[in-house]
């Protein structure tokens, strides 16, 4: 999510800030400024929320797993990181080559977890990706109906802002457009899916990173 939304929030910049280069510049004229916060608007929409609910159901066999395995896994790095730091503090923090190869060992061991996560979490991750990338192709309709009728010339994101007044943030008022024109969204990727629209021609797709199933989108 982090990726989609962080594209679709640079996508959105050009039309902000063209709002503002065009507006009258008249001793009358005044530009309206809000404040959105698009990551959050998209986790709030129904769509979203009802995506997730359903999601938890249909791929729980894969969230379970993962969710096993990633205990199992911590539990086992626990035990192999105080071996190591054992073996340090018997060594008196000198570097030795034993203990030289069983810190390679241990990176090794993480990197292989890692990559054993990755795969196990690929159909979850795919599927949110999916979800995601359907309601953010709305966002900039929503943003830009949301402005309209809220009389806004210019939006811009909370991270972009010193402070301001709860009454300048319109994020509900995008809420209520997604809500409008993505009602509803499908949680199974088509054959071959990948994040962006693109699919798969003869060619693995790389691992989606590991999903926590609760956590909602946010920018980087």
């Amino acid at each position: 999510m982090k990726t989609i939304i962080k594209a679709a929030v640079l996508a959105l910049a050009p039309m902000t800030a063209m709002a503002l280069a065009t507006a009258p510049a008249t001793a009358q004229s005044k530009t309206s400024i809000a404040v959105a916060n698009l990551p959050q608007a998209v986790a709030s929409s129904t769509a979203y929320t009802t995506a997730r609910t359903q999601m938890n159901t249909t791929y729980k066999a894969q969230i379970d797993a993962v969710t096993a395995r990633r205990t199992a896994i911590e539990a086992d790095l626990k035990t192999k990181g105080e071996a190591l730091q054992a073996a340090i503090n018997a060594a008196g923090g000198k570097p030795t080559p034993a203990l030289e190869t069983q810190y390679q060992q241990y990176q090794q061991q993480t990197q292989t977890y890692q990559q054993e996560l990755q795969r196990l979490s690929q159909p979850v991750a795919l599927a949110n990706a999916y979800v995601e990338e359907q309601i953010t192709a709305k966002l900039s309709d929503a943003l830009k109906a949301a402005m309209t009728k809220t009389k806004v010339d210019l939006v811009l994101s909370p991270e972009a802002t010193v402070s301001y007044q709860p009454t300048v943030d319109i994020t509900a008022a995008v809420v209520t457009e997604l809500n409008a024109l993505v009602p509803s969204v499908g949680i199974t990727p088509p054959a071959g899916w990948q994040p962006g629209g693109q699919r798969q021609q003869g060619q693995a797709a790389a691992p989606a990173a590991p999903v926590n199933p609760n956590q909602k989108p946010t920018t980087r």
